[in-house]
């Protein structure tokens, strides 16, 4: 079975649907991108997945463990953290108070775990005792990853990690997702980069209007005509 299967899902906001009918899965240790249109359900279905909006019918199980109606303490529990794509961070506190608080759920924080992080991102040990919200954009959203990892979750979502990028960054961004991939965490990432996003992932799904649209590897997607003509910029 997968690490995530999302089977039928429709979900939203009160009586608001925004996702009907999403059937999605991601197998373990494996990197997927959800793309699309503004407005098409891809954040919801990020903030569905760890237990944030109301879901109105369908299941989301993890590791064969139904999470369909866990709240998000109950979902960190079972091994998925979680990067929102705003307000990631606790501007006041330090990094590496921030990071302690990726632990919460810990009475101990080990010091090989805050270690683990900075070997994955350097900058956030040159900055421990810097306070989170006079980092800049990319290191607020290296910490916000950082924060994720303190649990050495087995599932990573990510909302955007692109957004507000410099543009000479987005793809040292994308490399040190690469690599958190490669140390074995999977990842359901939300990007409106889409190019760049189906470039680094194993497979890809694009969302419209909240359903399913395609589901393929990425490279699939990246090469289908009408893909590229819809969603891609031709």
């Amino acid at each position: 079975m997968s690490l995530l299967e999302v089977d039928g899902l429709s979900a939203g906001y009160g009586d608001l649907k925004v996702l009907t009918d999403v059937d999605m899965h991601v197998n373990h240790g494996e990197y997927v991108t959800i793309v699309g249109p503004n407005g098409a359900g891809k954040s919801t279905m990020m903030k569905s997945v760890f237990g944030l909006t109301d879901r109105m019918d369908g299941t989301v199980a993890f590791d064969e463990t139904e999470i369909t109606t866990m709240d998000p303490e109950e979902i960190i529990h079972e091994g998925i953290g979680y990067v929102p794509q705003t307000d990631n961070v606790f501007p006041p506190l330090s990094v590496r108070e921030n990071l302690e608080m990726g632990a919460y759920i810990l009475d101990q924080v080990p010091e090989d775990t805050f270690e683990d992080v900075y070997e994955r991102f350097p900058v956030l040990r040159e900055r421990a005792a810097q306070k989170a919200g006079t980092l800049s954009g990319g290191q607020q959203q290296m910490l916000a990853m950082g924060r994720a990892l303190m649990l050495d979750p087995e599932l990573l979502l990510l909302d955007e990690p692109s957004a507000g990028l410099a543009p000479d960054l987005v793809e040292e961004m994308f490399e040190r997702i690469d690599r958190i991939v490669e140390s074995g965490t999977a990842v359901l990432m939300v990007e409106q980069n889409a190019k760049a996003a189906l470039r680094h992932c194993d497979r890809g799904y694009v969302l419209v209007n909240g359903k399913n649209r395609y589901a393929d590897t990425g490279d699939a997607l990246l090469s289908d005509e009408q893909v590229r003509k819809d969603f891609l910029g031709g």
